[in-house]
């Protein structure tokens, strides 16, 4: 019967201990689930709307595609990514992380060179850039820490099972037998600050000689802790939890904020590159125009129609042109590495950018013929600073941190208190080894049980780290005030500089439009004097460098007014980018 009823325990014991087996894979689901539902979760309240979130990037990223595509170098597996690594000895999860099919923009067979768009550039950034990907596993790292934070208050359970042969030589007679046993221990920490602790232990005792006797034990305890003084209390017990809450909405705004931030980084390299594309193409121009020159010049001097000084003039400026030319290209191709390795990509894969944004920022000038009107970004300083100070992300990261320091001065301040702690337990049975297989079956009687209760009171005499602590926490109180004042003055510098760079170049914008017109027509004309013998080479040459300097000005102009309207919206916090990279713009009639 003693048996029977073992087996029975045991049994129902290894059914829950089956159950609770399980793989590497499925706890990793498991945790994946619950940092998602987290990060989600936060995500939407924060964001005021429904918003999906993932760090597994696309198996069949461009960066890979251009890489075997392309037949670009590579240093191993890792270059491709993390699912075509090959597996190592005892590897957990076999075909994991495996190269994960998600949809990506630019699936089809790459072209080479491949031309670009800048909203294509934009997606391109957030599926392959290092930063970005880092930057999101960051706040799915702040989901897993919240997780790991709430797993502290749940019900947690621990079993055990022991199979023990044991012999006794110190009695007469001798003691031989085995010992099987089994204890499952269940606790849980309450957020007001109690702990309370249960288990259930079995025992089968059975000797293998003097007569085989053998003897149940069942052993019931329980413990409970209640903290009444120091550590008490739900704003005490509980602030591990409500930090790593806040940690996880700092890591969300601080992504939101990066993305505007990364958003307008790839803009800006994007123009840049536009411009320098500009740059070069004024270059050449002007290098042909020299050449055509040149020849010309060759002509009459040889016809005796021109001055041998002015033919060297001539070629003189061809040369100057062409290393300029040459400049120029290798300048571009410097920028388009950079912008590469921004965007994720093989620096040594070619890619083409659309100019189509050039031509847009073209008509620009239309919009800035007057230069006392501004433009629709140029908003008031106070207005600008206003937005500011209510959408920056980072202010707000800055100013809940400020809370934070409080509550660390409180839970400081209760830490130098006495500590009175209530500790009452319970005991219902007996163990058992082979030296009481001779006794009978234990049974949980309450009548027969062990019953105890403590008052502990530890007296704050000695606090002196608790105070260094407390004293700190206010120093960190003081420091975190100073950054919130710090990033608002630099908020407000940041806004009021970006104002003065829009009123710039958009003044810059009108001045060089005409400048543009004027050296237009001085080459003109003093082609036209030139032909007819009224004017020098000289004069010809000076006239196409200010015509040059005049394009490359406009262009400038045309793409710093353009960086400046998105910079602008970054620093007012107004700039939405979505978690595939792209932006949508603010306007201040129709908000977004």
């Amino acid at each position: 019967m003693t048996a029977s009823v073992f087996k029975i325990i045991i049994l129902i014991f290894l059914l829950g201990l089956t159950a609770g087996c399980r793989t590497p894979e499925a706890f990793r689901r498991d945790v994946d689930a619950a940092a998602l539902q987290r990060v989600t979760q936060t995500r939407s309240q924060i964001l005021e709307k429904e918003s999906k979130f993932s760090i597994e990037k696309p198996g069949d990223t461009l960066r890979r595609r251009l890489l075997q595509q392309l037949s670009l170098p590579v240093a191993g597996p890792a270059s491709l990514g993390t699912g075509h690594l090959l597996e190592i000895p005892h590897w957990p999860e076999p075909g994991f992380p495996a190269a994960i099919q998600t949809p990506d923009t630019h699936r089809e067979k790459q072209a080479s060179p491949l031309t670009l768009s800048l909203f294509q550039s934009l997606e391109i950034g957030a599926q392959n850039s290092f930063e970005f990907q880092t930057r999101k596993e960051a706040v799915f790292q702040a989901g897993l820490a919240l997780y790991l934070e709430q797993d502290f208050f749940r019900n947690k359970v621990i079993g055990q099972v022991q199979q023990l042969f044991s012999a006794d030589l110190s009695t007469d007679p001798d003691r031989k037998g085995t010992r099987s046993s089994m204890e499952m221990t269940s606790e849980r920490r309450f957020e007001s600050g109690p702990v309370l602790t249960a288990s259930l232990a079995a025992d089968l005792a059975s000797l293998l000689f003097s007569g085989g006797n053998s003897s149940l034990g069942l052993l019931g305890d329980a413990s409970l802790s209640i903290p009444l003084l120091r550590g008490s209390g739900r704003h005490i017990v509980t602030e591990p939890l409500r930090q790593a809450e806040q940690n996880l909405v700092y890591a969300i705004l601080e992504f939101e904020q990066f993305k505007q931030t990364f958003a307008v980084a790839v803009g800006r390299q994007y123009l840049n590159l536009l411009q320098q594309m500009d740059t070069v193409d004024n270059a050449r121009d002007d290098y042909t125009r020299r050449q055509a020159l040149t020849l010309r010049s060759r002509r009459l001097g040889d016809a005796g129609r021109l001055k041998e000084i002015e033919v060297d003039q001539s070629v003189q400026t061809q040369l100057v042109a062409r290393q300029r030319w040459l400049s120029a290209q290798e300048a571009f191709k410097k920028q388009m590495d950079s912008f590469k390795m921004l965007l994720g990509l093989p620096p040594d894969a070619e890619i083409r950018l659309d100019m189509a944004p050039l031509r847009q920022m073209e008509k620009m000038d239309d919009l800035h013929r007057d230069p006392e009107v501004p433009g629709p970004l140029e908003l008031s300083e106070q207005t600008a600073i206003s937005l500011g100070l209510a959408r920056r992300r980072d202010l707000q990261v800055a100013q809940g941190k400020v809370f934070d320091a409080q509550r660390a001065v409180v839970v400081a301040a209760d830490a130098l208190g006495a500590e009175l702690t209530f500790l009452g337990s319970a005991s219902l049975g007996e163990r058992r080894t082979i030296t009481t297989a001779d006794l009978d079956n234990a049974r949980l009687r309450t009548d027969k049980g062990v019953f105890s209760a403590l008052l502990t009171l530890d007296l704050p005499f000695e606090r002196t780290a608790e105070a260094v602590t407390y004293r700190n926490r206010f120093i960190q109180l003081e420091q975190a005030v100073r950054e919130v004042q710090k990033l608002e003055d630099t908020l407000k510098i940041e806004i009021r500089s970006r104002l003065r760079e829009l009123f710039e170049a958009r003044q810059t914008l009108f001045i060089q439009a005409q400048a543009v017109a004027l050296a237009e027509k001085r080459v003109k004309s003093i082609s036209l004097f030139m032909e007819a013998g009224r004017a020098e080479t000289r004069d010809l040459l000076e006239a196409q460098d200010a015509l040059l300097a005049a394009q490359n000005n406009l262009t400038a102009a045309r793409v710093n007014y353009r960086i400046a309207e998105l910079e602008i919206q970054r620093d007012m916090g107004v700039l939405m980018v979505t978690d595939t990279g792209l932006w949508q713009e603010y306007s201040p009639k129709g908000s977004f």
